[in-house]
């Protein structure tokens, strides 16, 4: 899940009702992007590997396994100094929730075609809900905060770096206990970046007296 600067905010100031608007939309948008990847079964994110691992290993829903893993990794944030967000939270709970609602509802596809239709329409759908969520301005997923705070806590680690380290660790996990990796994590990891640089700017809510959003997709 991309990853946002330092927006850590409990309060809305400007535009509430825009910026709460499209973090919502952005979120369901991302869970349903997710839920078109799990389908396609070619390949996963990183993180989703790992989350479709320890759904398949465990028996508990994929949505559920966001909503478990994300408790934690937001525990991590205290000593790392990371203040969560509204959006922050709603991260936690609005994917989880609804990619298990999308999941039950969306046809299977059994063609090649079909399940590259699944897969580009996912890619292409993360990097809007990316560039919607990140653009509102109230805060980073658990996941993503986890990288920034580990990165600003050590300077002389890039982010790069931390995401990369973090990135290979969870993937290797989660093929280990059973996740999709394929063609769909190669081009999700070559196509997110370029998305996210192109919706960002479109969704960024500018606040007065401060900069547009800087994010680096994760």
């Amino acid at each position: 899940m991309p990853a946002t600067g330092n927006i850590n905010h409990l309060t809305i100031r400007f535009r509430p009702g825009r910026r709460l608007a499209q973090l919502t939309v952005g979120l369901t948008l991302y869970a349903v992007s997710m839920a078109l990847m799990v389908v396609s079964g070619l390949g996963l994110t990183p993180w989703d590997v790992f989350h479709q691992g320890v759904s398949q290993a465990t028996g508990i829903s994929i949505g559920t396994v966001v909503i478990i893993t994300g408790i934690p990794l937001l525990l991590l944030w205290i000593p790392l100094r990371q203040r969560p967000g509204i959006g922050t939270i709603a991260n936690l709970v609005v994917i989880g929730l609804v990619v298990d609602g999308v999941l039950a509802v969306l046809p299977t596809v059994a063609t090649l075609p079909a399940r590259v239709a699944y897969l580009v329409a996912g890619i292409l759908l993360n990097g809007l809900a990316t560039g919607m969520y990140i653009g509102a301005r109230l805060g980073p997923g658990p996941r993503d905060g986890l990288m920034t705070g580990i990165a600003g806590r050590f300077p002389r680690l890039s982010i790069r770096l931390v995401r990369t380290t973090i990135e290979v660790l969870v993937l290797a996990t989660g093929f280990l206990l059973g996740g999709t990796v394929g063609l769909g994590t190669l081009a999700y990891a070559v196509a997110i970046g370029p998305l996210a640089q192109a919706f960002i700017p479109m969704f960024a809510v500018r606040e007065p007296g401060r900069p547009a959003v800087a994010a680096t997709p994760a």
